[in-house]
């Protein structure tokens, strides 16, 4: 009798015990199932406005270049106000690594304005030339292949021909990979370029303006 009051009497110790284990369980897979999703890398755009002054392209790069981070494609050129060029940047990285990238770019003394676009609606486009083996067998299979991914010739040479391609990333990978087979002599990328749609714009932008500031997060640490 003795033993079984003492049974009686630890087991809702003991049940309460393995309901707290279980709690314990669930919110370690929970933190774990969060962490997963903070840490998956993925290709982020960053449009970036910075003063047009000699310079600023390398700072930009160096920054990269000192965080360890590789450049997937960058791009550059003058906005609809000439004191004013436009960045288009995709770079592999996690949440918190985007995160990073846009605090450190905003430590930078000529740039205006960051934006991280890869979760908004947007245009993106890239643009390619390619030359590829064109006999005269199979100059017609070529020309083929192109209409179809609507490209268009831009030269014509008697052992080849020059294809010029506008569109999204996938859609010039995709032509790439028909042509290979046909022998593909030179290629030329300019790396995507990234636009937001709807009326949303960011004209404003000036080199005198007051930059915004960066919403931080206690669990990144933003260091250049």
């Amino acid at each position: 009798m003795v033993g079984g009051g003492r049974v009686g009497f630890l087991l809702p110790f003991v049940v309460r015990l393995n309901h707290q284990g279980h709690e314990g369980t669930r919110s370690c897979q929970r933190d774990a199932q969060v962490e997963s999703r903070t840490k998956t890398n993925m290709m982020n755009t960053f449009v970036v406005y910075v003063e047009n002054k000699p310079g600023v392209l390398t700072r930009v790069a160096s920054l990269f270049r000192r965080r360890a981070f590789n450049i997937d494609s960058l791009t550059v050129g003058r906005t609809e106000k000439p004191e004013v060029s436009r960045m288009t940047i995709t770079v592999d990285a996690d949440r918190d690594q985007a995160r990073r990238i846009e605090a450190n770019l905003y430590k930078l003394v000529n740039v205006l304005l960051v934006e991280n676009i890869t979760h908004q609606p947007s245009i993106v486009r890239d643009l390619a030339m390619i030359k590829v083996a064109a006999t005269q067998e199979g100059r017609s299979h070529v020309l083929e292949l192109a209409s179809v991914f609507r490209a268009r010739v831009v030269d014509v040479a008697p052992e080849s021909l020059t294809i010029e391609i506008t569109g999204a990333e996938d859609k010039i990978d995709g032509l790439l990979e028909v042509l290979r087979p046909y022998g593909v002599l030179e290629m030329v990328r300019t790396g995507i370029v990234a636009m937001r749609r709807g009326s949303k714009s960011s004209v404003g932008v000036s080199p005198t303006q007051t930059m915004p500031q960066v919403a931080l997060d206690d669990d990144v640490s933003y260091s250049v």
